[in-house]
């Protein structure tokens, strides 16, 4: 591909000597840089056709020697930048014209490579372990896009645009078979990349200015407040699966993650200023620290479970355990619904508050959520259900 290099009179610049500026013009891969040369001339003594001064113009031969030494500049600056097989466009000839050191042509791993590193530093100040795992795992799928989409290891990061964003997501959904949340997830995570790119000034252009991610609504599953009680009322023979309905049904009571569970220790119960025993729950997923009081259900069965040998106040198992357990106790009770522990506390914030007329507000607080925004996001189609039935309520009562 050929470089042009032109010069031109700017004739709207003449200064208080009635002379005008030269400009000259780089133009290479339908990319043009405009720049001045510093020389100043009469314009009626410019001959386009030859680009050059002519007499009388004064220093009529100095100024074509200057404009000739740029042209051999600009010129050097080109060849120099295809020998050693940049990547190039105009402003880097320009910069490099200058004298000016180049930016350095970064890869899209190699800057996705770049931030892992540098959250892998923040573990344990900022973020927690898991999510560096899953911006590796979101890592090898970019890898595995660029090497199917180029048959290469990495492709030049300032060549991004739209079209590679939805490629990519393309790949991720007809390849890779990934869920719109779990596809998602990794399009956001290489999103946060692109920000750092773009803060370091690695890259000039976001590629994300006119993206939109696909919205997943997923409903809330919960177990009504028949499930509910029988489930409560169901006593089993074996000790170890009685336990597990017993900590699933205070997680109902108390909105409690498996990982907040498991990790809940009596220095955690506290007597607060209304004389009563609340929880000061670390909410895992958000980092959050949230105060929670005791409903009296959830408080039998701490005391059922209290061990004085040890600081826990529920008993210790594996999620794949709970979860195991949770199934067979569905299909003994009967319920037509996959029992998973996340179902406690989607129980807890659904049947337990909302259907007993507790403000959203305060169930926004009780399950921890960094903002109001968050839950009705999460609960606001049962407010409305919750909504629906009363104004039924109501009607059959205003009807004669």
């Amino acid at each position: 591909m050929k470089i042009s290099i032109r010069y031109s009179v700017q004739m709207s610049k003449m200064n208080n000597k009635s002379k005008c500026p030269i400009r000259s013009r780089i133009t290479y891969n339908k990319e043009s840089k405009d720049f001045a040369t510093g020389q100043f001339i009469n314009p009626i003594n410019w001959q386009k056709k030859l680009q050059q001064v002519e007499p009388p113009e004064p220093d009529h031969d100095f100024i074509n020697i200057q404009l000739s030494l740029i042209k051999t500049k600009i010129n050097k600056a080109f060849l120099f930048l295809q020998v050693n097989e940049f990547d190039f466009n105009v402003q880097d000839i320009y910069t490099h014209f200058k004298g000016k050191p180049l930016k350095k042509d970064y890869g899209v791993m190699e800057v996705y490579n770049l931030h892992s590193d540098r959250i892998k530093k923040l573990i344990g100040i900022d973020i927690k372990e898991v999510t560096y795992q899953k911006y590796l795992e979101s890592g090898v799928h970019l890898q595995g896009f660029i090497k199917h989409k180029y048959s290469t290891k990495d492709t030049h990061l300032k060549t991004l645009t739209s079209a590679f964003i939805d490629q990519y997501e393309y790949y991720l959904k007809t390849e890779k078979r990934l869920q719109q949340s779990t596809l998602n997830k990794a399009i956001q995570r290489f999103r946060k990349v692109i920000k750092f790119a773009l803060s370091e000034d690695y890259l000039i252009k976001d590629p994300f200015i006119l993206y939109r991610a696909k919205r997943v609504k997923k409903p809330v599953l919960f177990l009504s407040h028949k499930e509910l009680k029988r489930l409560e009322e169901k006593t089993f023979i074996i000790a170890r699966v009685q336990k597990i309905k017993d900590m699933f049904v205070f997680c109902c009571y108390t909105g409690l993650g498996f990982k907040e569970m498991s990790q809940l220790q009596k220095k955690d119960i506290t007597r607060e200023f209304d004389g009563e025993l609340w929880l000061t729950i670390n909410r895992q997923k958000t980092g959050r620290i949230y105060k929670l009081p005791i409903l009296p259900k959830a408080k039998a069965i701490m005391e059922k479970y209290d061990d004085v040998s040890s600081d826990y106040v529920m008993p210790s198992i594996s999620n794949a355990g709970f979860n195991a357990y949770l199934k067979e106790i569905a299909d003994i009770v009967g319920l037509e619904i996959n029992l998973t522990h996340h179902i406690a506390r989607k129980t807890f914030a659904s049947t337990v508050l909302l259907y007993n007329d507790v403000p959203i507000e305060v169930v926004s607080k009780l399950l921890g959520h960094s903002s109001i925004k968050v839950t009705e996001e999460s609960y606001g189609k049962v407010v409305q259900i919750k909504v629906s039935e009363e104004v039924k309520r109501l009607n059959r009562k205003l009807t004669p």
